[in-house]
């Protein structure tokens, strides 16, 4: 956390204030409990700041002196905010399950037209301080730009052969219709966030893009007519059971490697070692679709491989020992 600003605020277990937008700081090295899909830890400086965000959505940030950092890469909506029950003094934004989603793009502090962000300019239209807040509001022009910009796709990813392609009414408000993340107005189809049929799009962009479209289990990169990639953009924990559409709980898997991984014939260990079930009926043949290895080929950076955290759901509620 780097704004060092103090707040007074009272601190009961639950709060409901007036919503907004507003930006986290998150740093993948940060001293904090942060799960940026799950929780939000902060001290008791920012309480009112977060409290503001109570029941609207967030944008999280990585800032500009890390390196390798990815700007502004997910958005997230906050559920509640409540005490740290094991740590005195802090707090924890509770975010809404199924509500985390990563960007596709990247989304840098300045763009070609200066700073993204535009709240934290001053009247003289330079940066102020407030850029250096670990937790602060922002508008709903800045947000829906930002948004715009993380979940635009600029050529959209095709689905697998055989799979319906979406369609898009006069209107273009389908939810299945392949169309930017533009906002007419501040909260013009803020609901698309929540749609399971454009997150589970964005979702299958996100984790091809990652994995190169090559399976992880397998090594195949299939691309077939029109540009369709035959592999699948699979959870690790499912949605189902309330796996989050994070990259870090995604993998890229061919449709053999999917129905063996969902059904538990195969798993990974937190050093993604392939494993196979001791219950499956031909072992030696799906020791011959597997990587040569019998390592998965995960992406080169770490932010983007799978999570022991999930990997170790999976082994415990779906592979069979």
């Amino acid at each position: 956390m780097e704004d060092t600003s103090a707040v007074s605020e009272s601190a009961s277990p639950c709060y409901a204030s007036a919503m907004g937008f507003g930006v986290f700081i998150h740093r993948s090295d940060s001293i904090y409990n942060d799960r940026p899909a799950e929780q939000y830890q902060f001290p008791r400086q920012y309480l009112g700041r977060v409290q503001a965000c109570l029941g609207d959505w967030i944008i999280y940030y990585q800032p500009r002196k890390m390196a390798a950092t990815r700007g502004y890469f997910a958005v997230a909506k906050v559920a509640q905010v409540i005490p740290d029950p094991e740590v005195s003094g802090m707090y924890l934004a509770l975010i809404e399950p199924g509500s985390y989603l990563d960007f596709i793009n990247a989304v840098p502090f300045s763009g070609p037209d200066g700073v993204i962000e535009r709240s934290v300019l001053n009247e003289e239209r330079r940066i102020s301080g407030r850029a250096q807040a670990a937790v602060r509001p922002i508008s709903a022009a800045d947000f829906n730009r930002i948004v715009s910009i993380g979940l635009d796709e600029h050529e959209p990813e095709l689905p697998r052969l055989g799979e319906p392609a979406a369609t898009r009414p006069a209107d273009g408000f389908e939810e299945g219709a392949q169309a930017p993340f533009l906002f007419a107005q501040e909260r013009d189809r803020i609901t698309q966030l929540s749609s399971r049929i454009v997150r589970n799009r964005l979702f299958r962009r996100l984790v091809l893009q990652a994995y190169d479209k090559r399976c992880a289990i397998t090594g195949l990169k299939l691309i077939n007519g029109g540009g369709r990639a035959e592999v699948d953009a699979a959870h690790i924990r499912p949605v189902e059971a309330n796996g989050p559409d994070i990259l870090t709980n995604g993998i890229a898997l061919s449709g053999t490697a999917h129905w063996m991984f969902d059904r538990g014939l195969i798993s990974l260990s937190d050093e993604l070692d392939i494993l196979i079930s001791r219950q499956a009926n031909d072992p030696e043949s799906i020791r011959g679709l597997i990587n040569k290895s019998g390592t998965a080929i995960v992406p080169s950076r770490s932010f983007e491989r799978p999570h022991p955290h999930f990997l170790q759901w999976h082994r415990q509620n779906c592979f069979k020992q």
